[in-house]
């Protein structure tokens, strides 16, 4: 909200670089960006991984160059594990549960190597898992039906198609898989080569570049900002030469939101967006 205040058009041109996060945070972003633009279209100048591959999916166009990745949507949970916490795909504790069961009813001595995993599964994490693995096939699907394929009449087959695809924790095997553009290609997504336009390609990649660079010498974990200069950016507990603590930092240049509430499309009535 932030970084859109007093920006004009019906177009965006979003740079997105990302690890990913949780799928009802990338719903939030992408109700609110389809709130306010008609027109998205989305540069992956690295890697847009997990729900930032969901988020891919809600573009009416998708830019990769050869160096750029995205990466499947399976969801992970978190587990608080003997051996310290851990993340593990839901389909894999699915699997291990399954497999226990079989195991045990083939043999009831089995139970007793199976007690200390089963455990770790507190109640309801099966059916969690289950949800969770829904909502991101059906968070990608209703996307890419709307948004990637828009007007295509095997718009809902695509859709259907390329969210089962990306959720395969067999296909994949790794969260972390990397995807090029090629393999996005054939998964279902419609790419445009980013090295078509080679100006454009060098003002996505500096942007890039320099945000990077922001990461790596600074405290900072998190930055948004417009072409405009109008920025939020999120500190770390690292310090840096952003100051220390866990800090966050709002850096407004040429648009400051008013002073008081929370940001806004317009300003008040009898406002000036200035003060």
């Amino acid at each position: 909200m932030q970084v859109f205040y007093g920006l004009d058009g019906s177009e965006l041109d979003l740079i997105l670089h990302s690890p990913g996060g949780t799928p009802t945070a990338a719903e939030s972003l992408v109700d609110y960006l389809r709130s306010k633009f008609d027109h998205i279209r989305v540069f992956v100048p690295h890697a847009a991984m997990s729900a930032a591959t969901m988020m891919c999916c809600a573009a009416d166009e998708l830019v990769m160059g050869r160096h750029s990745f995205l990466g499947p949507i399976d969801p992970q949970v978190t587990l608080d594990t003997p051996t310290g916490v851990r993340s593990v795909p839901a389909k894999a504790i699915l699997q291990q549960f399954e497999q226990a069961k079989e195991e045990i009813e083939d043999d009831e001595d089995n139970l007793a190597q199976w007690t200390p995993i089963l455990r770790q599964y507190g109640p309801g994490l099966l059916v969690e898992c289950k949800q969770a693995i829904n909502l991101s096939q059906e968070l990608a699907r209703d996307w890419a039906q709307k948004y990637m394929f828009s007007g295509d009449p095997d718009a809902a087959a695509k859709a259907d198609e390329i969210s089962q695809t990306l959720s395969d924790f067999d296909l994949f095997k790794s969260h972390g898989r990397h995807l090029n553009r090629e393999k996005a290609r054939n998964y279902g997504f419609e790419v445009t080569d980013l090295e078509d336009d080679q100006k454009l390609q060098d003002l996505v990649l500096s942007v890039y570049h320099s945000t990077t660079l922001g990461h790596v010498q600074t405290g900072v974990a998190k930055i948004i900002e417009n072409h405009n200069g109008n920025a939020y950016i999120q500190g770390t507990d690292r310090g840096g030469s952003q100051g220390e603590g866990n800090n966050n930092l709002w850096t407004p240049r040429h648009q400051p939101v008013p002073p008081s509430g929370p940001p806004q499309d317009e300003p008040p009535e009898g406002e000036d967006p200035a003060s």
